[in-house]
């Protein structure tokens, strides 16, 4: 995993903090020598008006000490995604992006929730966390942009898919409730003429129905063409992110890891650097959750605090697994863990493979380590 610059607590630096929203930005500035940091409302999406504000404060205190602070700021991942954090970075302010849900709040029912209070944890948060105290919450690592646009084209896929599947259960409930049953929508949308189709009761579709089968026709055609343009595009591509993409041809290499799944994991998880398994189990949420206060210990599952569409599809991934490497080690060792067991614990115990799938699977792409008993193509 990439790691983090360990930032001094000097009294020479500046630390601000900005609470993010569609209309408008909340900006605090906790400088050398005050106790209390400084409030500063500003229009949403004004990078520049940001920008002088900072340079304001760097400036009182340049003219104060001597020397030009340091200046650090963090905000909340969000809607406004990363292009403020790389527009901060390129004017030589550290911008640092935290994952929001990693953040301590008050478990009070009735808490006092304002912009002002949100932003004022957020200062605090970055200042324990810049004198060295992880624990207070995790930072989100900033992809560069080339790495944050490969993942356009398997997440464009998805949304596709979901449209697709949504139109063809629409035509199929259309023509169910006419009693019309036994037609392969997906295979015969080209030529399917609802002006030819007879209901359940003898008599030809309604116009009105029939023009609004029509349609949706034509939606699932478009949502066809675009799916198979998506496709090409995520395989053939070029791109600049050489190392991606060639952790993605090598997942290509083992059989049951076909293009979707190879673009998910190599783009969203295995370009990035991780330091051992429990980082990668972590990322993907597949870590364990202990619960261990007092006389209570259990397990509370998986934390599912990671990214749940590569979380998803390694599920999937270990499905396929079983089927297309019957004599790897992993697939042994889940018939051996789930042999007379029912149908529930076999579902509990693929997150189990799906989590020892994502560890061999980055070995492989980082050493070249086969997963044992695994065959390559």
């Amino acid at each position: 995993m990439t790691q983090f610059p360990v930032s001094t607590s000097s009294e020479q630096s500046i630390y601000a903090a900005l609470e993010l929203s569609k209309n408008s930005w909340l900006l605090a500035i906790q400088v050398p020598g005050r106790d209390n940091p400084s409030l500063h409302p500003i229009r949403g999406g004004n990078a520049e008006g940001l920008m002088a504000k900072l340079d304001a404060a760097r400036e009182r205190v340049a003219q104060v000490t001597g020397q030009t602070p340091k200046v650090t700021l963090c905000y909340e991942a969000g809607y406004d995604g990363f292009w403020l954090a790389r527009f901060l970075e390129q004017r030589g302010i550290e911008c640092l992006v935290m994952e929001p849900a990693s953040l301590q709040v008050n478990r009070r029912a009735r808490r006092v929730k304002t912009d002002r209070i949100d932003v004022e944890n957020l200062l605090h948060t970055l200042i324990a966390w810049c004198r060295g105290e992880r624990h207070v919450c995790s930072m989100v690592v900033i992809p560069s942009v080339e790495e944050e646009d490969l993942r356009r084209s398997h997440r464009e896929r998805g949304r596709l898919v979901r449209e697709r599947t949504a139109h063809i259960n629409r035509i199929k409930g259309l023509l169910f409730g006419q009693g019309i049953r036994g037609i392969n929508v997906m295979k015969n949308h080209k030529t399917l003429a609802p002006a030819e189709l007879v209901t359940g009761d003898g008599r030809p579709l309604p116009k009105r129905l029939g023009r609004e089968i029509t349609r949706e026709i034509e939606r699932l055609a478009l949502v066809q063409e675009q799916l198979v343009e998506t496709e090409h595009e995520r395989d053939q591509a070029p791109t600049p992110c050489a190392a991606t993409e060639r952790k993605r041809h090598d997942l290509l290499r083992l059989n049951g890891i076909g293009p979707t799944f190879s673009a998910i994991l190599a783009r969203e998880v295995y370009y990035r650097r991780f330091a051992n398994r429990r980082q990668v189990a972590s990322y993907i949420g597949l870590a364990p959750s202990p619960y261990d206060s007092g006389d209570g210990r259990r397990s509370q599952g998986i934390s599912k605090a990671g990214n749940s569409l590569v979380r998803y599809s390694l599920i999937q991934a270990a499905w396929l697994w079983l089927r297309h490497q019957p004599n790897s080690a992993l697939t042994l060792w889940f018939h051996r863990r789930t042999e007379g067991e029912s149908k529930r614990m076999r579902c509990v115990m693929i997150v189990a493979l799906a989590r020892k799938l994502a560890i061999a699977l980055w070995r492989y792409v980082e050493t070249g380590l086969i997963p044992e008993g695994a065959v390559v193509k």
